[in-house]
């Protein structure tokens, strides 16, 4: 499944895709990941709904323009642009990490309505944020200027440290790619510099307007986001429910692709998609 529309919106150029028949299911990706993590899954489902991908502002086949901000409020402005440009009502979201922030602003504050809501390791309350994340965003500039290698070197052991189970190279190499490069490495330390925990915390004051169906699904050996974030987001939202993935860290995507996949499909059969 290839990104190969495009969406501009206030100067900025979205890259997305949409393939198969149904009810419509949108994927929302994280930092410092793309579409790309979720693509498996959404083949998978093409058969059966209609699967939309994107690339946020600032990542993976997207505009990475330095002049455009690319925070959390930026993010769930666009995607509740891209949502009202499909013509989508009540699409079922899935969101992973940064996506969770994003597709819960986007429903919280801009009232775009969804029929469900499945998040996985999300960044989506306080507190979040590993602790090179958190090194980063002190020195953004600094990192910004050190020799392709170096920054090249750095993003692998970062995007390395977010599985459990350890990653392929291939599998390595494409989710290093986005940020490499004239425009990828300064987009890399722009998108850290930009996270502002008060979006998490107006996003938490606000669960309790959640009257969707939501399930959240967590990596029990996540170590940038602990289970027991997870645990306090579920608790937080009326009538969700809680799966906790043995075996898997951050990226659940790779470390437990057969267990995460099953929890969508049954997720999406119980809404009766």
């Amino acid at each position: 499944m290839n990104l190969d529309e495009t969406f501009s919106w206030e100067g900025r150029r979205i890259a997305w895709g949409r393939a198969g028949a149904g009810p419509a299911v949108v994927f929302c990706h994280g930092t410092p990941w793309s579409s790309w993590l979720w693509r498996p899954f959404a083949e998978a489902l093409r058969t059966d709904f209609t699967v939309y991908l994107w690339d946020m502002p600032g990542y993976g086949r997207s505009s990475k323009d330095p002049g455009h901000p690319v925070d959390f409020g930026a993010q769930a402005d666009a995607f509740a642009a891209l949502v009202a440009h499909w013509g989508l009502d009540r699409p079922h979201v899935v969101a992973h990490d940064f996506g969770g922030a994003v597709s819960l602003r986007a429903h919280l504050v801009h009232d775009v309505p969804y029929a469900s809501l499945l998040v996985a390791d999300v960044v989506a309350i306080p507190p979040s944020g590993s602790p090179f994340f958190r090194l980063v965003k002190q020195h953004p500039d600094v990192l910004a200027q050190v020799p392709p290698y170096i920054h090249e070197a750095l993003v692998r052991a970062y995007i390395e440290n977010a599985s459990h189970r350890g990653l392929r190279e291939d599998d390595l190499a494409a989710l290093v790619a986005p940020w490499l490069g004239e425009s990828g490495q300064p987009a890399f330390y722009r998108q850290i510099a930009a996270y502002d925990e008060r979006y998490l915390a107006e996003n938490e004051a606000l669960l309790d307007r959640i009257d969707i169906p939501v399930s959240v699904v967590w990596g029990a050996e996540d170590g940038w986001i602990p289970v027991a974030t997870g645990e306090r987001l579920a608790a937080g939202i009326r009538g969700s429910t809680f799966t906790r993935v043995d075996g898997a860290g951050h990226l659940i995507q790779l470390d437990a692709p057969v267990a995460l996949a099953t929890a969508l499909r049954s997720w999406l059969t119980a809404q009766g998609a």
